[in-house]
């Protein structure tokens, strides 16, 4: 698959493939070539160009596909968003087509080239609910709307551990705000034996400092020890306690983790350090 990593590498000319003008920017490695004999038609070719000034001699052409394999996408987009617009072209790429174009908002153009969806990676968003929608799903969705994601070709999934599972009588949650049905450490009394109790470590110990003595079953939901929750790809999460904020590894996966307050501004710049971390760890490994 070809992507360009900025749109400001893509030419687009109707002089240089026929010879008329063999001159070129000098940032541009691809060159979108617009045939005026045919009505939208268009040709791809990578180019070779030699010099130091800004407008550079082109020394080869080599096409990456002609006419009959390429389709022009017919609405603007932000063509920042890499994960987007990849989906899209594999969705497009059929039979003789490899390649899509795409314009920008601001009418620039790039490509997709032979898409591959592999090239997009999955991050799992693990949270609890209600609130509904989750607290960091709802921060991650209008961060990835705004487009401060867009270059880092990834997708979001969510893994919501719906709490309202375990509501009754005898349940017992950290913290009221949350309106779901039963006690709560926060305002409730806690005074028989046989109380489940669905938290973290911190509601562990505040649970037995407050009611000392009684008996009572755990859930854990702490994303570390969690008796939910076992992650399978890479992640964001959060946790109540800030010094464990960071990337971190459960499950023998890679993750991200917030504070439980953390702000959006937290959060992207977390989702931006795991990404650095995996291209690390990946280049390592090569």
């Amino acid at each position: 698959m070809i992507f360009p990593d900025e749109y400001k590498h893509v030419g687009h000319s109707r002089e240089i493939a026929d010879g008329k003008d063999r001159r070129i920017y000098f940032l541009t490695k691809y060159l979108i070539v617009e045939n005026c004999d045919t009505e939208s038609s268009y040709s791809l070719y990578e180019v070779t160009h030699q010099g130091d000034e800004l407008l550079r001699d082109v020394t080869d052409l080599k096409m990456l596909a002609s006419s009959n394999e390429i389709i022009r996408y017919d609405k603007e987009l932000n063509i920042k968003d890499r994960a987007l617009l990849i989906e899209i072209a594999a969705d497009i790429c059929r039979g003789n087509i490899t390649t899509v174009i795409f314009t920008g908002i601001d009418k620039h153009l790039t490509f997709v080239h032979r898409p591959d969806l592999s090239a997009i990676l999955d991050i799992e968003i693990v949270d609890v609910v209600p609130p509904e929608p989750s607290w960091l799903a709802s921060v991650v969705r209008r961060l990835e709307q705004s487009g401060i994601f867009g270059d880092l070709t990834i997708r979001f999934s969510e893994n919501l551990t719906d709490l309202r599972r375990f509501e009754g009588e005898n349940t017992v949650f950290p913290c009221s705000s949350s309106g779901l049905e039963g006690k709560c450490l926060d305002c409730d009394i806690i005074e028989e034996n046989g109380a489940l109790l669905v938290g973290c470590e911190i509601s562990r110990t505040l649970f037995e400092s407050r009611f000392p003595g009684l008996e009572y079953s755990f859930v854990n939901i702490c994303p570390f020890k969690s008796d939910v929750f076992k992650p399978s790809k890479p992640f964001i999460t959060r946790c109540c306690r800030s010094e464990k904020s960071g990337i971190v590894t459960i499950n023998g996966i890679r993750g991200a983790m917030v504070h439980w307050g953390a702000s959006e501004f937290e959060v992207a710049k977390a989702v931006w350090e795991l990404i650095a971390d995996i291209k690390e760890n990946k280049e390592e490994q090569s």
